[in-house]
């Protein structure tokens, strides 16, 4: 040691821990949930969410409209396929409006019944409840699922996990399979997995969103609720006292005891809660729904099922554990009164815009004009004098066919005296097609002054009534 280390240890004293100091860690453990099974209403509306979304989800890449999948978002080609309809990135309007719909729908839900989306038809809940309901099936309920995990590794305990984790990855490839058939043509795509040709970039957002679906529905589950999903952060803004959410009746629950069923409750100075903490065994996010509504509550009703359950065990009146609003709860109100605060001021306003929103959109679609044109002038070919003295330029149009049938197209121009199309004005287009074709229009040298003038540009379609007017300049040298 040298003659500075020792003097450093005299200037900086070392003391003794006091014997009643704690180290105290910032950062809770993450405790594994065990969501017990449960059988009521609301879980039998649950199961019907599952079984309907997935089998759209599912379903929907498989079915055929004429010669072609139903619903194809085919980004090779830039065309969206939704049933008859055929829409083109220009159309990109209506994606707008979609997301719009969906955004107010939410606040509008939101605002009458609370995370009702959350507990029912969101995809991470429903993932999750298959990915328990395969857990079940292959490991036990929850009491033999905590005892599996809590012994020794056996050659049994090895066999339920593997198999487990085997039927978890190939339902989850299956899932990103589809998702992927959205965009690809799904029976092409599926004949290429088989013969070992599907391409790279396919072959990435399988796996992709495979691997997503069994992360966050195997391993994740509630941590995606409660830590990943941005939703259950900004739900308070959305909610007010006439909001519907899974509430706790203090009033009659408390306090709560255990008890045997022939007991007289006045005598024990007990509420209706029996304490068996069922409501939290059977949360899928763990939370007590007794400490009242938090950010982590999904609103799937799961402790309202369990809970009624045990009041018809014990003798007592249901809904201890109900769907309800903070004021029927506070003013006691009975449920036609509950109902009446539904249509108040904010709902009737989602309401209003949400149905105008939706009425422009499908007006527009049903209005739409099957067909569309775009007009570019040539700048590469400037504006000359040609024979007869008359002046002409150059134009490029590009016409693509929205429909699924051949269509015949007529080209005229209107805006300056003596104008015409020198060129070719008519042309067919095969379904879903576009097309570029040059256009040369002349004037008289007489028909105005030097300089750039507005024309028009007439698109019709021969097959039906569709016509588009699309305007452009015309330029008369000096």
């Amino acid at each position: 040691m040298t003659a500075d280390n020792r003097n450093l240890k005299k200037v900086i004293p070392i003391t003794a821990v006091e014997p009643d100091e704690a180290l105290i860690s910032l950062y809770a453990p993450h405790q594994k949930i065990y969501p017990r099974s449960v059988s009521g209403v609301f879980s039998h509306w649950r199961w019907i969410m599952v079984w309907v979304t997935q089998i759209i989800f599912y379903g929907l890449p498989w079915l055929e409209w004429g010669q072609r999948q139903a619903v194809l978002f085919d980004l090779s080609v830039r065309r969206f396929y939704i049933f008859g309809l055929v829409l083109y990135p220009q159309d990109f309007i209506y994606l707008t409006g979609l997301m719009i719909i969906a955004a107010l729908s939410l606040f509008l839900f939101t605002a009458i019944a609370g995370r009702l989306w959350c507990g029912y038809a969101c995809p991470q809940t429903v993932y999750t409840e298959i990915f328990l309901w395969f857990e079940k099936k292959i490991e036990g309920d929850r009491a033999a699922r905590m005892r599996r995990d809590e012994s020794p590794m056996t050659a049994e305990k090895l066999g339920r996990k593997a198999a487990k984790q085997l039927v978890w990855i190939a339902f989850a490839f299956w899932t990103g399979f589809t998702f992927v058939g959205y965009f690809v043509p799904m029976r092409e795509m599926f004949a290429d997995f088989f013969g070992l040709k599907l391409a790279a970039w396919e072959f990435f957002w399988v796996f992709f969103y495979g691997f997503a679906t069994y992360g966050n529905a195997g391993f994740m589950r509630e941590q995606v609720c409660k830590h990943m999903c941005p939703y259950a952060r900004f739900q308070s803004a959305m909610f007010d006292k006439d909001t519907l959410i899974v509430t706790y009746d203090t009033e009659r629950g408390e306090p709560r005891g255990a008890r045997s069923k022939k007991a007289d409750l006045s005598t024990l100075n007990l509420g209706a809660c029996v304490d068996c903490s069922l409501c939290v065994q059977v949360c899928p996010t763990g939370i007590d729904i007794r400490n009242g509504l938090q950010y982590e509550c999904i609103g799937c009703g799961a402790c309202a099922d369990v809970c009624d359950t045990v009041m018809d065990k014990v003798g007592y009146p249901r809904g201890l554990v109900k769907y309800s609003t903070e004021n029927a709860m506070n003013n006691h109100w009975t449920r036609d009164q509950t109902f009446k605060r539904v249509l108040r001021p904010r709902v009737l306003v989602y309401i209003s815009i949400l149905t105008a929103i939706v009425l422009a959109i499908f007006i527009s679609l049903v209005t739409r004009t099957p067909f569309k044109a775009d007009v570019v002038r040539d700048r590469g070919v400037m504006a000359r004098v040609v024979e007869d003295g008359k002046v002409e330029n150059v134009y490029s149009i590009q016409v693509m066919n929205a429909t699924e049938t051949t269509q015949h197209y007529k080209i005229s121009v209107e805006g300056l005296p003596g104008i015409q199309i020198t060129s070719e004005t008519t042309l067919s287009l095969e379904s879903t097609k576009a097309r570029w074709i040059p256009v040369r229009v002349q004037v008289p040298p007489e028909a105005d002054k030097p300089g750039s003038h507005e024309i028009h540009f007439t698109i019709e379609s021969l097959d039906s009534s569709g016509r588009l007017r699309e305007e452009s300049k015309f330029v008369i040298p000096r």
